[in-house]
């Protein structure tokens, strides 16, 4: 039985994604020495994509790369839809834009010329979907979130997550909550967290280190369009989960994740059922 080869488009060639195309001495390899972001996809759209290429540029000024005249954002998007044309995925798709300095040097680096690998996968939802199981979530205390300049960007200097991950999959979680050196809830594995008391909505600040997540600047518009209020300002401890009605995660691809237990508490999850529903009028019409 045959299947189609599937691509990648590396610097606006296309690959099969089997092949190599990347030399051992590759930065992302050797040093983490890259940025990325992670998209959902749906036929001729890419979601949030001007927040995407906003953090991107941004991303990219921080760790000091060379910024190429024709990159656009009409040229990336391009790029995308390119790429998930010939891979024939035109239903829900995953994409991930990979930004990473050309091979040369150690720590110090030759040049700061960049290269770019656009991967696309498609996924079993059409569209955001809620889901019809609550996570069960645990708190990862076995090392704590670095804490630098580059903690609200996606870097692929990623060994803190990769062991969070192992940590939660040991422990037979769906998800981990993670902290920083003061104590303060961070994030989740690979989300922005939220819980709710009422009409209060709380999420971590980004200046305790949390990832300045595409699908949290959506959640936080539509809670206060729809007369929520909402808390990004201040810190909080794992022990106030402990008081909450509700808790859930969201990241660009899966949208929002609802949290069915935590430790021994049991959560509802009508706020984040409402917000979904809002997100998905909005994006999926």
């Amino acid at each position: 039985m045959t299947t189609n080869a599937v691509y990648i488009n590396y610097n606006g060639t296309f690959h099969k994604a089997e092949n190599p195309v990347l030399s051992h001495k590759n930065r992302a390899f050797c040093f983490g020495d890259a940025v990325f972001e992670t998209m959902f996809a749906y036929q001729e759209k890419v979601y949030f994509f001007s927040d995407h290429f906003e953090r991107l540029q941004k991303s990219m000024k921080l760790l000091k790369m060379s910024i190429p005249d024709n990159f656009s954002e009409v040229f990336f998007h391009e790029e995308i839809l390119k790429l998930m044309r010939k891979n024939r995925f035109y239903k829900g798709v995953r994409v991930r834009l990979t930004i990473f300095r050309n091979d040369g040097g150690y720590y110090t680096p030759l040049s700061n010329e960049i290269s770019y690998i656009i991967e696309a996968s498609p996924l079993e939802t059409i569209k955001y979907k809620t889901q019809t199981k609550g996570l069960h979530i645990c708190l990862y205390n076995e090392s704590f979130k670095p804490e630098n300049n580059f903690n609200s960007i996606k870097t692929a200097n990623s060994l803190f997550y990769v062991m969070a991950g192992i940590f939660k999959k040991e422990k037979g979680f769906d998800d981990c909550i993670l902290i920083n050196k003061q104590g303060h809830i961070v994030e989740a594995l690979s989300s922005n967290l939220f819980y709710c008391r009422g009409k209060n909505i709380f999420t971590p600040p980004l200046s305790d280190g949390c990832v300045e997540g595409i699908m949290r600047k959506q959640i936080i518009r539509i809670a206060h369009n729809n007369e929520f209020q909402v808390n990004d300002t201040n810190s909080f401890t794992p022990d106030v989960l402990k008081e909450a009605d509700e808790i859930f995660l969201s990241n660009a691809v899966q949208g929002i994740q609802w949290v069915l237990g935590y430790e021994d508490k049991r959560y509802f999850h009508d706020v984040s059922a409402f917000l979904f529903e809002k997100l998905k009028a909005e994006f999926n019409s």
